[in-house]
């Protein structure tokens, strides 16, 4: 395995070099054709660090037989990190306390410093606090920047003393969409005379960085914490993933969005079960997918379960390389070397490669649809959505003000109605239909009912440049879709309040209300705590169902509203031709929109250039500050597990959104507590994503979501327990406290699909912190697994068949957990009324989790391994 497949070809008089993986095969009797592309980046990888790395050679033989071989961990080492500040923010905290460590145990703080390029985009923190006016964006970036300034100044104080730190300023653009248009170079070469050229790789703090893979680009979401490996040079390690390919075949209808295709394919793909595994596209419908479409669908990666959704490298990458206007020399790089190294796609190769299983959609028919009320993969025909609603035809009407009218709203009614995230606002398409039903909608005396609203957070400044240029905009301000800012906002639970009215009367009652957003995610209680079932839809479709002002209603065959004389109007009076929309794309949607907007992206916003910038070696922390705190990650962690009591007792789909602390704190939570107590007034609160630098507000606010269900309190919803100390009910964060102040460790009880939904580091370091041990679960998913292992957290499987119903388990015993080795532990459970025993599996995938567990967690690992210390930490843990 030691050969060099180091090649060459000459592009443009310049002399490049490769790794040629074609010839590694051919060299151990194996064709490339027969590897998917995704396997085939990887190979890449793994071939060209081996040339300077020869201990990653032993991972090359598992490539020759890649499907036989899925319990061989594979290496990556990816190229770039890139960061959102709500995960951001707290890695560039983690990493100014390992400085602070490093200086505290005598070595040199500028040690910890990124390894590779780190950008982080803001895009999280601003909220939807006013919308439906002219007002509206100045007004709500006047409120980031009160709530933020202490956190940008620290982003600030991070630039100016971190190298290989670019962070991009707030309102600019939601990070994938900016990590699409402008960061990724899809083929990335080296600074030598003689270049070498490679695929762009990454990782990055947030689910939906699976968004590039429609560039041909691998790379996935992982938590704060594995991002913060990467950043410090370290591999992650994971088994050769099994890949499902995804054959499409035939075009998309007329009526149908790129939102309805990725709704469909996550209603597929997660019947499928592709949880883990990498989903890749192909297929003769594949040249009919523009590279917009297939964002929408990689966007939606984490939602179907896979690690990554990748589109291979062919003509349509080539031509959004050429829309954004990539320079003609790097998209000549691309075209040349993907060919070259047999990445560019090739449909006469469809029946010779091979994949671990396959599934085949005709595009033809996909129809418009929406998902929820509460996971992103329950895709509901148009027709079929009132028969949701049908559960609630006993309940009375609710009675509300708003805007001076009176209103009686029905279960289904909208609460909110939002154009919003990464997944759906920078695809022109369907913006331009939407834009284009808006139009339609104002000529005809259409108006939104004044209890709904009604916002738009586009990803990219290009959206609204096309949008203003094409003269739609003015018409979705007049139905209240004004730009309220460039962020995730109410996709991530940043919403705002409701209407003035609806907002109290719902707070009374806890009336169910609906939203519909463009988003990708629908967990309960995410988008607003106030809000009961939330879909999700296509731009066009918010459009559609504000007019209408509910969800309980069949728009395919019922009006949405009357025109100024009296008519009933239909959504097919407001759809568009799919000529319209063409039309108005050719004209306006221009390469210069994109030069422009990126060549003054670090300029554009004037307040993020007037705060002050600070730089030095360790940063100064201030006693009182809310918002940054010297998180407590080195103090020792016993590795005991025995004498654990159950802090929690779950079931099913259990999600970050309810073990991470996310969205708005209420003044009676234990974090609302903790502000107030510091002197901080509930208008000041701002949310839990703002205040992830400190630990003090969020392990406070772990596993304290309003819509938690803990089966040791069924009688109540939120963060509650039963403390077995003295069987009383609490707080879940005071049970956890008196736990510690009596020097016991505890355990959390789970269901299936533990931790699924975002990549939220602090729902492993919050429950690391609140004393949490291990998790017991029927199933992981991937990145919440990864998580725990290296905060330290032993994630624990029970066996096929067996969960805490069947084994008897009510959440009241001590456990005692012996490992018998690093992938099997034994459990003695005991109560006063009981005794069980039981086996589970140790979820260590890696080789490496075993060595972050041993260390209590990786970044005591990275601080020993960079001081010349690993000897140091191995055998610490038994």
């Amino acid at each position: 395995m030691t050969a060099d497949y180091r090649k060459s070809f000459t592009l443009a008089q310049q002399q490049y070099d490769y790794f040629d993986i074609a010839a590694f095969m051919a060299a151990h009797g194996k064709r490339i054709q027969t590897l998917p592309y995704s396997i085939r980046v990887l190979l890449e990888l793994t071939l060209r660090h081996s040339a300077t790395q020869p201990e990653m050679q032993q991972y090359l033989p598992a490539f020759l037989a890649w499907d036989q071989h899925h319990e061989q961990d594979v290496p990556y080492k990816p190229e770039r990190v890139v960061l959102q500040d709500f995960t951001g923010v707290p890695a560039l905290v983690d990493l100014a306390a390992m400085r602070e460590e490093v200086l505290r145990k005598g070595g040199d703080p500028a040690q910890i410093n990124p390894d590779v390029p780190v950008h982080l985009v803001i895009d999280h923190s601003v909220q939807v606090d006013l919308a439906g006016s002219e007002a509206a964006f100045d007004y709500n970036i006047k409120q980031e920047f009160k709530r933020n300034r202490e956190r940008y100044l620290f982003l600030k104080w991070a630039q100016e003393s971190f190298t290989n730190l670019t962070i991009v300023p707030p309102d600019t653009g939601i990070i994938h969409q900016v990590n699409l248009e402008y960061l990724s170079p899809v083929i990335r070469h080296s600074n030598a005379e003689i270049p070498v050229l490679f695929p762009d790789t990454l990782v990055g703090t947030d689910s939906h960085t699976t968004m590039i893979n429609a560039l041909g680009v691998l790379g996935w979401g992982v938590g704060g914490i594995e991002a913060e490996a990467s950043m410090l040079g370290q591999e992650s390690y994971f088994p050769m993933p099994r890949v499902v390919g995804v054959r499409l075949t035939g075009e998309m209808p007329q009526t149908a969005t790129a939102t309805d295709l990725a709704l469909t394919l996550t209603r597929i793909l997660r019947e499928h079960n592709v949880v883990g595994k990498f989903v890749e596209f192909y297929g003769p419908g594949l040249k009919t997918l523009p590279l917009a479409n297939r964002a929408t669908i990689a966007n939606m990666a984490p939602e179907y379960g896979a690690t990554c959704g990748f589109f291979p490298i062919d003509e349509q990458t080539l031509a959004y390389l050429r829309l954004t206007d990539r320079s003609a020399q790097q998209i000549e790089r691309v075209a040349a070397y993907a060919r070259q190294n047999s990445l560019a796609y090739r449909e006469d190769e469809d029946e010779e490669r091979h994949y671990s299983e396959e599934v085949t959609l005709d595009l033809g028919t996909v129809r418009s649809c929406v998902a929820g009320p509460k996971r992103p993969q329950d895709s509901v025909e148009l027709p079929n959505l009132p028969q949701n609603f049908r559960s609630y035809d006993q309940m009375k009407a609710l009675a509300v003000t708003a805007a001076d009218k009176e209103f009686a709203l029905r279960p289904g009614a909208l609460g909110i109605a939002a154009i919003t995230s990464c997944t759906n606002t920078s695809n022109p398409e369907i913006l331009i239909t939407a834009g284009l039903m808006a139009k339609k909608a104002v000529e005809l005396g259409l108006q939104v009912p004044a209890y709904v609203k009604t916002s738009f957070a586009p990803g990219s400044r290009v959206v609204a440049d096309y949008l203003e240029a094409s003269r739609l905009q003015p018409y979705l301000d007049q139905l209240g879709f004004n730009i309220i800012g460039y962020g995730c906002t109410t996709c991530i639970g940043n919403s705002g309040k409701l209407k003035p009215g609806v907002q109290e009367a719902v707070a009374q009652t806890n009336y169910p209300l609906a939203a519909i957003e463009s988003g990708n995610r629908n967990f309960e209680g995410r988008v607003n705590p106030l809000i009961k079932d939330t879909y999700l839809a296509s731009p066009p479709l918010v459009v559609a169902y504000a007019l209408a002002g509910t969800l309980d209603l069949d728009v395919t065959q019922h009006p949405l509203g009357t025109s100024a004389t009296g008519q009933p109007v239909y959504l097919t009076d407001l759809w568009p031709q799919v000529s319209e929309v063409s039309a108005v794309i050719h004209k306006y949607l221009k390469p210069e929109l994109f030069s422009h907007n990126y060549q003054n992206i670090f300029q554009q916003n004037a307040a993020w250039n007037a705060l002050p910038a600070s730089k030095s070696v360790t940063y100064d922390w201030q006693a009182d500050s809310t918002y940054l705190a010297s998180p407590p990650l080195f103090e020792h962690a016993s590795g005991q597990l025995t004498g654990l009591r159950v802090l929690a007792k779950l079931g099913d789909s259990i999600t970050t959104d309810h073990i991470s602390p996310a969205g708005f704190i209420g003044q009676k939570t234990p974090a609302g507590k903790y502000l107030l107590a510091q002197g901080v007034k509930p208008q000041d609160f701002n949310s839990y994503g703002s205040r992830r630098g400190n630990h003090e507000v969020m392990i406070r606010g772990t596993l304290a979501n309003l819509r938690l269900q803990n089966q040791l309190t069924p009688d109540k919803r939120g963060g509650y327990t039963k403390c077995w100390l003295d069987s009383q009910e609490t707080t879940i964060y005071d049970a956890a406290m008196a736990y510690r102040k009596h020097g016991i460790g505890t355990i959390i009880l789970a269901g299936q699909d533990y931790g699924m939904g975002s990549s939220r580091d602090w729902a492993a370091k919050g429950v690391q912190l609140l004393g949490v041990k291990a998790v017991i679960a029927e199933s992981f998913e991937r990145i919440h697994r990864s998580n725990l292992v290296m905060m330290g957290v032993i994630p624990l499987q029970y066996l096929p068949k067996e969960n805490a119903a069947s084994l008897g388990l009510d959440g009241d015993e001590a456990f005692d957990i012996t490992l018998v080795d690093f992938q099997t532990a034994h459990v003695r459970a005991s109560s006063a009324k009981h005794e069980v025993e039981f086996t589970v599996k140790v979820r260590f995938d890696a080789p490496i989790d075993v060595k972050y567990y041993q260390a209590n967690g990786i970044l005591p690992y990275v601080i020993a391994k960079k001081m010349g210390g690993e000897r140091q930490v191995a055998g610490r843990r038994k």
